[in-house]
């Protein structure tokens, strides 16, 4: 009678597979937000995505040069590639955690030989043994509590944190690079304005000596024109200054040294600048990459709730192994070399002094911590959009209103210069002409960069065009093993 015996490897691997999986929980829900049913500082016609940013957005300002340097950026950032880099060791972390899921197979192969001279019954000589022997083995966890599974979530949920984080880095890098760049646009146009003023004024200054050298003017006339050229001569390296700082600054930001920044700044008048539009509220946890961080950091602090909770209850281990073994490697696999062996082991912690328990107690802390950092996210969320809808906004009224300060205040100039010229005023009204005018032709530079650096912000606060659905999430290491 043909008997059929069943392989302990085998039962060990299907008991694996099959007692362990359970979990003590607790499994995450979304905590509850409260999300606001409009945007404080939108008008309610305009609460509507119409113009939600597009990936690319910064090509809505149809500045070329800023096109370039953003390219430049997403290659060469170094904020960026460091970034790349953390999201590389958190999918190897996913795999590192994920392979206790699977068991672990072993193999061990062994050739030994020995000759020792031994004497026994009146005979002696030297005696031969060898022995060749080939074993694999098999372990496993059993995962009856969920704890390695918990240890794998709170690795996958760390994975998407980095890239989320990854994509928070790319919008601040992005934003930073266009802000610089704005920026030195908005000196180069101060500049300009500057050397304009100082021209005027020395024209001014040219007439008024030329009155004082017939007598018409006298030497005060002349000492405070002076002194108006001389401070506004004055500003101008110090807006230099600035601008040299600016372009400098870009290339930390497009990874490069400054030298090789070869970019001349033109002015922000020629730029758009395009319409987009805050949304809904509740639009906005999917929009934005550091929203969506700080759950995946959440989502993984609730994972290693598990792990601290199971590690109250006893770890099961199962170990299997079967080979062959031989005095000769020609008989190594014939009859009566064969060999197997099963045991199944369980380890529980007795005592330990509150270990396990203020590792439990940590865990539930790290959770709380995260709960309260994830809410502030979102509450800042809507924040940054209302500051920056209230800022572009209030910036447009102020550089209308100053246009129109600009255009009062260059008639008047003309109106004072030439009745100056005429002798029917004084100097003192003509110089309080100029300096208004040079003044909020300044200003005027100044509210278009705020008005530009508003609608960063707004692009920023809203994610700048990004979707949480964008985002591929790391693989299981269990689909990149043997089954």
């Amino acid at each position: 009678m043909m008997q059929h015996r069943t392989c302990p490897l085998a039962m060990t691997l299907t008991f694996a597979l099959l007692l362990g999986g359970c979990s003590l929980g607790p499994d995450y829900k979304s905590p509850a937000l409260e999300v606001p049913a409009a945007y404080k500082e939108m008008p309610a016609q305009a609460q509507t995505p119409l113009a939600w940013p597009s990936e690319e957005w910064w090509r809505g300002f149809a500045s070329p040069d800023l096109n370039g340097l953003v390219a430049e950026t997403l290659r060469g950032n170094f904020d960026i590639k460091a970034a790349v880099a953390r999201v590389q060791q958190a999918d190897a972390q996913v795999r590192i955690s994920g392979s206790p899921l699977l068991p672990a197979v072993d193999a061990t192969g062994k050739d030994s030989w020995a000759r020792s001279f031994q004497r026994a019954g009146g005979r002696s000589g030297y005696v031969e043994a060898r022995s060749v022997s080939l074993a694999p083995s098999i372990s496993y966890e059993l995962d009856f509590w969920g704890r390695l599974r918990a240890t794998q979530e709170s690795a996958e949920a760390s994975a998407l944190f980095s890239r989320y984080d990854q994509q928070t880095v790319v919008l601040t890098a992005v934003t930073s690079v266009a802000s610089t760049w704005f920026q030195a646009l908005a000196l180069q146009d101060r500049i300009d304005i500057a050397r304009r003023n100082l021209a005027d004024a020395e024209q001014v200054l040219g007439a008024i000596t030329a009155r004082q050298q017939v007598g018409t003017a006298n030497l005060l006339d002349v000492s405070q024109q002076a002194a108006l050229v001389a401070g506004l001569r004055a500003q101008i390296p110090g807006l230099q200054s600035q601008l040299a700082q600016q372009m400098n600054g870009l290339g930390i930001l497009t990874g490069r040294p400054p030298e090789a920044i070869t970019l001349r700044p033109g002015t922000l008048n020629t730029l758009a600048l395009p319409e987009v539009a805050a949304g809904l509220p509740s639009d906005l946890l999917a929009r934005r990459p550091d929203i969506a961080a700080a759950e995946a950091a959440l989502v993984a602090a609730n994972a290693n709730i598990k792990v601290a909770r199971a590690d109250f209850f006893p770890q099961v281990t199962l170990t299997g192994s079967a080979g062959w073994l031989s005095l000769g490697l020609n008989s190594l696999f014939g009859p009566g070399s064969f060999f197997a062996s099963a045991a199944a082991s369980a380890t529980q912690t007795i005592f330990d002094n509150g270990l396990k328990q203020g590792q439990f107690e940590l865990a539930k802390g790290h959770y709380d911590e995260l709960l309260a950092a994830y809410r502030k996210a979102v509450v800042q969320g809507f924040t940054d959009v209302d500051n920056a809808v209230a800022a572009y906004r209030l910036a447009t009224e102020q550089e209308a209103l100053e246009r129109v300060a600009v255009a009062t205040a260059q008639q008047a100039a003309d109106i004072a210069r030439a009745q100056l010229l005429a002798g029917t005023i004084d100097i003192v009204t003509a110089l309080q002409a100029q300096t208004t005018l040079f003044t909020d032709l300044d200003t005027l530079a100044q509210v278009r960069l705020s008005r530009f650096q508003a609608l960063l912000s707004l692009y920023k606060a809203l994610g700048g065009g990004w979707s949480r659905s964008d985002v591929v999430p790391p693989a299981s290491t269990i689909y990149h093993g043997v089954i």
